[in-house]
């Protein structure tokens, strides 16, 4: 898209359809910020494996009023032709972010304008909530106003269909037809506030309730002798997660006050994301002040959680996504077997870029583990399609996130923080650990150990650069990885594997999407995937070996970080 074609398309944003304030933030750009201008209106947000997100502003390539109202109308009209005759329902939330109750409202108008009743919570409340909320209240669909752990200047917007999950094909791409069907103009925007009802505590409790019901076991003893230490960092999870940890038995918790209140501007923070031990940096102080045994923080709406436990030599570390998702599998999969709930038809849900440490522990108990594409919503279509044929009995992926239960079908930050809770009081009551268990997982299953990398290239030219490296990594695809022959080459766009020594070629039964895997004779993998809401590309890496004793785990770990860095430095990374 030229010049030419970036100022006209921003000059329709010059028009009555848009409000006073908008279109003098426009004209401003256009007489002052070319370059942002072109940012601004070069493409429209899509939405990704996280639904929309972007930074707040004006512009076709922003999040603002009009972007979520344009969706809104569509999916408006997606759920009136789908549901013909049906007095149709929907549930919305928010987060903590500037402007989130705002667009809440804004959205709510809409979907109210075209004669749908709200369901619209009274404030901001996690987002698991609101997957929870959307099958409790019998909504068609459901909406969240937020941008996770991203930057202040963001927001975002998650759609989710009538079962709790977030839209999956076909749904999508026929919610994406109608919405581009669309001019801003045909935005109705007039509320009929009498289809608008407010919800709080009610929806509170039985989600709460739902929660410690899933995520705590009559055999945990000694709760109250955990001493935790927990953060909200400064979002959602303010609201819930203090109540859920007293109705399910700790007392000795302890709340980093300087992040109590919601605050959408983060401001202890640098960023309000789990997954980077900076954001934790206040909570493990007051850890090892207090001498506390856990510590857990939430993302702004609450739906991942990071998890720091002692050592062995009896400091806090932070556990990374995929030990997280290990630990909280193997104990949830061992109660529910103590509890001869293990019957060969249960599953869990795990991602293609997580550890392949969850397919050894679920098939030690019998447990099948499916696998999916990226993001919770592919996990929430494997519990639809499996209803009433087999038990979830929980999933996670690599990036901090777990789901405990199919009460909620979105990862959920409330019930995992609980189900780490017990996994620490039962191993406390017992004179273990949580990062002793963590290793004994090691020694029976091998050692795996797995790194991220996310390289950031904004804009135009950024959104090239990826697509260019992507192109590359197909057209010349790496045969060895440090020294290890490379076996398989799974490519999710083609939706072919192809055994690089043997030239065989057979199909992934998964939706096509743009991620690239490589594994070798020794299992070790990597993973390229371009983010769908975010101008990054991931790179996953993931290393194993057996682990003979507890004694050489510091041996072991050096190792095969030594083996990751080395991955790295050759692919120049």
């Amino acid at each position: 898209m030229n010049t030419t074609d970036i100022i006209n398309k921003a000059k329709l944003w010059l028009s009555d359809t848009f409000d006073k304030g908008t279109q003098k933030e426009i004209q401003q750009l256009i007489d002052q910020k070319p370059e942002d201008l072109t940012d601004r209106f070069y493409k429209n947000l899509e939405f990704g494996t996280g639904g929309m997100r972007g930074m707040m502003g004006a512009g076709t390539n922003r999040i603002n009023k009009y972007t979520l109202g344009k969706n809104t109308q569509g999916l408006s009209n997606y759920l009136i032709k789908t549901f013909p005759n049906k007095a149709l329902k929907v549930a919305i939330a928010f987060d903590c972010r500037h402007n989130s109750k705002t667009f809440a409202k804004a959205v709510a108008d809409v979907f109210s304008a075209n004669n749908i009743k709200v369901s619209l919570f009274e404030d901001l409340r996690p987002t698991p909530e609101l997957s929870y909320a959307v099958r409790e209240l019998n909504c068609d669909a459901g909406i969240v106003l937020t941008a996770s752990h991203n930057p202040p200047e963001y927001n975002g917007y998650k759609v989710y269909f009538n079962d709790g999950g977030q839209i999956v094909p076909p749904q999508d791409g026929e919610i994406i037809n109608e919405i581009n069907a669309l001019d801003f103009g045909d935005i109705n925007f007039k509320a009929n506030e009498n289809l608008i009802q407010y919800i709080g505590k009610g929806v509170d409790d039985k989600f709460t309730d739902a929660a410690v019901k899933n995520a705590t076991f009559k055999s945990t003893k000694n709760r109250e002798n955990l001493k935790i230490v927990f953060t909200s960092l400064h979002g959602t999870s303010i609201t819930i997660m203090p109540e859920a940890l007293k109705r399910a038995g700790y007392t000795d918790v302890n709340i980093v006050e300087e992040q109590r209140v919601p605050n959408g501007d983060f401001p202890t923070v640098k960023s309000p994301n789990p997954e980077e031990p900076a954001a934790l940096k206040m909570a493990t102080e007051l850890a090892e002040k207090i001498d506390a045994d856990i510590v857990i923080g939430t993302d702004p709406d609450c739906d991942r959680l990071g998890i720091a436990v002692r050592n062995l030599d009896n400091k806090m570390v932070l556990l990374n996504g995929n030990q997280t998702f290990a630990i909280l599998s193997s104990f949830l999969i061992k109660k529910w077997a103590d509890e001869g709930k293990i019957n060969g038809k249960q599953f869990i849900g795990s991602t293609i870029v997580s550890t392949p440490l969850i397919i050894k522990i679920a098939t030690h108990y019998g447990v099948e583990t499916k696998v999916g594409l990226t993001g919770f919503k592919w996990i929430a279509k494997m519990i639809r399609e499996a209803e009433g044929k087999q038990d979830f009995i929980g999933g996670g992926e690599e990036s901090f996130g777990f789901m405990v239960g199919d009460f909620v079908r979105d990862k959920d930050a409330v019930s995992a923080t609980l189900l780490a809770c017990e996994i620490a009081a039962d191993a406390k009551s017992k004179g273990n650990s949580v990062y002793l268990e963590l290793l004994e997982l090691y020694k029976k299953h091998d050692f795996y150990k797995e790194h991220l990398i996310s390289v950031v290239k904004k804009g135009i030219e950024g959104a090239n650069e990826i697509k260019q490296m992507m192109t590359d990594m197909r057209a010349n695809p790496i045969t060895k990885i440090v020294n290890e022959k490379v076996k398989f080459l799974f490519d999710y766009q083609t939706s072919i594997c192809k055994n690089l020594i043997t030239n065989e070629e057979s199909a992934i039964d998964l939706p096509p999407s743009n991620v690239l895997i490589y594994e070798t004779v020794n299992g070790t993998r990597i993973a390229a995937r371009p983010s769908g809401t975010e101008p990054k590309i991931k790179f996953y890496f993931s290393v194993n070996t057996p682990l003979n004793s507890i004694d050489t785990v510091e041996k072991t770990e050096a190792e095969l970080d030594a083996k990751i860095k080395n991955i790295i430095n050759e692919l120049n990374l």
